[in-house]
């Protein structure tokens, strides 16, 4: 090799570590954005990245620049492989083209078969407009990848820019996407478009931001208020997967229930609300990450470890809408479980909901369909499933909710576990309504009282369960983070045997 070509090559590295030169790396900090290689950095463990078609350009460009929008290649994050690719919005807008599609696709085909994470940086403008079909086919590659390797191994989705038109769909497909304040947008159309079509004026952050997609559309399962935050997060949630559907997920080392600091404790009134946090607080190892925070906040989900062991909780939050299920909770709850049995990771639910939302508008808008995803989640899981009933099972949430008959393995009630067909007033009304229809005054509010609490004292309890085999046992409070991890320990190596078939059609 001579001197000349060693040269021209360090020129060329040298060249393409700066993306798209000083003036636009300098636009980028002043965005309040950092660059992909600054990106990487934060991300992976101190000089584990290993970069591949660093010297990569477009051939359908005029003047292209070298990598083409994309640092792509593999590295660590606390010792564990993945492979990540980071869009370079400073090399033209980090747009999509077809050189910048190959480099992506290859490392997730990479991924998919040494088994590790995949982790994508979104910062791009979208389709690459110069290259035309070459673009589109590009998206096409990376969703159909995504598709095939989902549930094969983890995909991340951090946004950290804007994520327009169809580069949507990618993160979309992913296990969990990430969005940052003030920086992240995601939209299929934007402001410009919406104006001329629809003639209605919104700004990118109320169309796209974390506001809409947080706590309105639930495309985002985390936000965070800075890229720092981002990547440390996505640090902590990566600790709870597995590298693969192959491999068990990452164990902790035992915690004895003694270094639990208190006992659950709910309300003895069963219409008095409290935080379910502070109930998965109490069982859990240290701490837990949720996901989807603000997005249908009446049902929690997150991922946690009891004695060691990753699980993921579901739980009703009687703080929001008392708990009650509705469209965006069942969604929710479903996309979970199925996250959660795609790698092998134990599912624990705690129970506390009078029932479905009901009202026209939740009819209306498909309670029936949507509701009936939840229900297939749980029925089709394998993993290990542990169910805990708090407080009120009422109705059809007591099936939904990780019902024996649904598969769970181990169905645990406290003795102030209500499990009935309806509540008592509502029972009451339909039982009796007309004798109490020729009361008036305190008369009917005595007789009304009385039959309720005879409903309750007859119905509204959980023994009646325990004696036909929907419950296996009746525990105290302070036993069920003990109960839990028993039942885990028996369950952990489950097979569980199902039809031969292609697959299920789930009501989406």
């Amino acid at each position: 090799m001579t001197d000349t070509v060693v040269q021209q090559w360090i020129k060329l590295e040298e060249k393409a570590l700066i993306g798209g030169g000083d003036a636009r790396i300098e636009r980028q900090h002043q965005l309040g954005k950092k660059t992909a290689r600054e990106r990487l950095t934060l991300l992976l463990d101190p000089s584990s990245f290993f970069e591949i078609d660093r010297l990569a350009v477009s051939p359908f460009l005029d003047a292209p620049e070298l990598t083409d929008g994309v640092v792509a290649g593999f590295g660590s994050i606390n010792g564990r492989k993945v492979a990540v690719y980071a869009q370079d919005f400073t090399i033209k807008g980090g747009s999509l083209g077809k050189r910048h599609a190959e480099k992506i696709a290859k490392i997730m085909d990479m991924a998919a078969k040494i088994g590790c994470p995949i982790i994508g940086i979104i910062d791009s403008g979208g389709a690459r407009i110069d290259e035309g079909i070459h673009a589109l086919a590009g998206y096409g590659a990376i969703f159909k990848r995504n598709c095939h390797y989902s549930g094969v191994v983890p995909q991340f989705s951090i946004i950290v820019g804007p994520c327009a038109g169809g580069a949507v769909y990618s993160p979309a497909i992913t296990d969990v996407v990430f969005m940052t304040k003030d920086i992240s947008q995601m939209f299929i159309t934007g402001p410009q478009v919406i104006e001329e079509v629809l003639h209605q004026t919104i700004t990118k952050e109320e169309l796209g931001g974390i506001a809409a997609h947080g706590t309105q559309s639930g495309v985002a399962h985390v936000i965070c208020a800075t890229e720092d935050e981002c990547f440390a997060a996505l640090q902590d949630l990566l600790g709870y997967f597995p590298d693969s559907y192959l491999d068990q997920p990452p164990a902790g080392a035992p915690v004895p229930a003694i270094a639990i600091h208190s006992t659950p404790h709910i309300p003895e009134n069963p219409q008095q609300a409290y935080n379910i946090k502070d109930v998965i607080s109490t069982l859990v190892d240290d701490g837990f990450f949720e996901l989807h925070q603000d997005y249908a906040a009446n049902i929690v989900t997150c991922f946690a470890r009891i004695n060691g062991q990753v699980v993921g909780i579901i739980a009703n939050q009687p703080l929001v809408k008392a708990g009650c299920i509705d469209i965006n909770a069942s969604c929710k709850a479903a996309r979970f479980i199925r996250l959660c049995d795609s790698f092998g990771i134990a599912i624990v639910t705690l129970v506390d909901t009078p029932g479905y939302l009901p009202g026209i508008e939740q009819e209306h808008d498909g309670i029936i369909r949507h509701g009936a995803k939840l229900l297939y989640a749980y029925a089709t899981a394998t993993v290990p499933k542990i169910t805990v009933i708090l407080r009120k099972a009422i109705g059809g949430a007591y099936i939904v909710m990780g019902s024996k008959e649904l598969g769970a393995d181990i169905n645990l009630a406290w003795p102030s576990a209500q499990i009935a067909v309806l509540g008592a007033k509502a029972a009451v009304t339909i039982m009796h309504g007309k004798a109490l229809a020729g009361l008036t005054g305190q008369d009917k509010s005595l007789a009304q009282a009385s039959l309720e609490n005879a409903y309750t004292a007859e119905f509204l309890h959980p023994f009646t369960a325990a004696q036909h085999g929907y419950i296996d046992a009746i525990i105290k409070p302070e036993e069920t983070r003990e109960q839990i991890s028993k039942a885990f320990q028996l369950t952990r190596d489950k097979i569980e045997m199902r039809p031969a078939r292609k697959h299920g059609n789930i009501p989406l």
